[in-house]
């Protein structure tokens, strides 16, 4: 008797602890792929607390505005920020730690040095990284699952120079100020992009290959060709003026158009040292500079004209029905970064929403590839590449606001 007490009490005992051990894989493999009875958990690492924090909070609002409007089966979306100051170091941490707690997918991590350590380690756990706030070649197509929005900075750079060289400029005209990293070098390959078909440029395209060609974290750019560079999260302006002032110097030119890849701090000084020193150079931004910070800067120094920023969002007060609803939902903080937020989280659904059946990353992989959406009237395409919009639009700082500009109007602020 005894003897089958032991016995039953060891068969209870494995029964039991397969099903624990059952349960627990479960809860593992739910949380690896973070889908949950009631709820979606979804990752973001943004700069929060950084010099580009207006960014990441405009993002972070911007996605948890769309994510509180809707639910996927019946599922609540759940957005977990983390700050990573815009320093890659911390980026990787982060990273790795939403990856361990077990997030579905990477949506609206901010910039470019950040998204260049972030892609491998989201790549190796097959977590799909969605709408990242950079226009960087480095995610066209990518490392692993990535889904971007946004158009690039090649795009948006080009726009602005093709454009100025139909003004009447003359290529040598043209020079930029720079991150001095994958970031700004997103910018010189714009300016590369296009001058190559341009009569006479061989030699500036020599010297931008030198530039693009210069290996390590921070290398000596300065004074090789015209661009200027500056080390990322630092404000140092005057080297990379010393950088232009040079070119114009060997090359007898003026720079009339400067080209600039960075971010809000240190393109409104630049542009302010530039003025203190007596050079009337138009300054053109790509959008991650950040439109509305950018602005706060420059009016703390006085300028308040000559700036051109470039924007990949439908303008503040279209009537899309998508700004319509962010304005709604966001309503004060409705600002061009907040509502690439609340497009990229709204792109997010629409894609969770194509999915039949049970929410995976493979069926969430199928849904999206070679897809055809709308987002609020906006229409994004993903038919060939992983880019749904292509939208860039000029604007020009007036009288401390920013009015968009046609592509015939340039020659006119020159």
């Amino acid at each position: 008797m005894h003897h089958i007490n032991r016995h039953n009490k060891f068969t209870l005992l494995t029964v039991v602890l397969t099903l624990c051990l059952a349960s627990a894989g479960l809860r593992a493999a739910s949380q690896t792929e973070g889908v949950y009875r009631d709820r979606i958990v979804i990752g973001g690492v943004l700069d929060l607390e950084g010099q580009s924090r207006g960014l990441g909070i405009g993002m972070r609002d911007g996605i948890q505005a769309a994510f509180a409007e809707e639910r996927i089966q019946g599922k609540q979306l759940e957005y977990v920020a983390l700050n990573d100051s815009y320093t890659p170091e911390l980026t990787a941490q982060q990273t790795q730690k939403l990856i361990n707690e077990g997030v579905f997918a990477m949506v609206g991590n901010v910039g470019t040095p950040t998204a260049k350590v972030a892609l491998p380690l989201l790549a190796s756990h097959d977590v799909p990284a969605i709408g990242f706030f950079t226009g960087a070649g480095i995610l066209r197509p990518g490392t692993g699952e990535v889904i971007n929005f946004r158009a690039s900075y090649v795009q948006e750079t080009a726009k602005v120079i093709e454009q100025s060289l139909l003004a009447g400029l003359s290529p040598s005209q043209i020079c930029a100020f720079v991150q001095n990293d994958a970031y700004g070098m997103a910018g010189v390959e714009g300016i590369k992009l296009a001058l190559n078909s341009k009569a006479g440029t061989s030699a500036i395209i020599a010297r931008l290959d030198q530039i693009l060609a210069m290996p390590g974290e921070n290398p000596a750019r300065n004074g090789v060709g015209p661009v200027g560079v500056y080390q990322r999260n630092t404000l140092a302006s005057r080297p990379g003026y010393e950088s232009l002032k040079k070119w114009e110097q060997q090359e007898n030119v003026q720079c009339r158009l400067v080209v600039t890849v960075g971010t809000y701090n240190a393109i409104g000084r630049f542009a302010a040292y530039a003025r203190q020193k007596g050079d009337d150079w138009m300054i053109s931004a790509v959008s991650f500079t950040g439109a509305d910070n950018l602005l706060a800067v420059l009016s703390q120094y006085g300028v308040n004209d000559k700036v051109i920023v470039t924007q990949v969002v439908p303008d503040l007060d279209s009537d899309l029905p998508i700004v319509h609803q962010a304005r709604k939902a966001l309503g004060e903080r409705l600002n061009v970064v907040s509502l690439e937020g609340y497009i990229v989280g709204k792109m997010t659904m629409e894609l969770l929403k194509r999915i039949d059946g049970e929410i995976t990353r493979n069926a969430f992989r199928r849904a999206t590839r070679n897809s055809l959406i709308e987002v609020g009237g906006l229409r994004l395409d993903f038919r060939g590449d992983n880019q749904g919009s292509d939208l860039v639009i000029m604007t020009y700082l007036n009288n401390k606001t920013y009015q968009t500009i046609g592509d015939n109007q340039i020659a006119q602020l020159f």
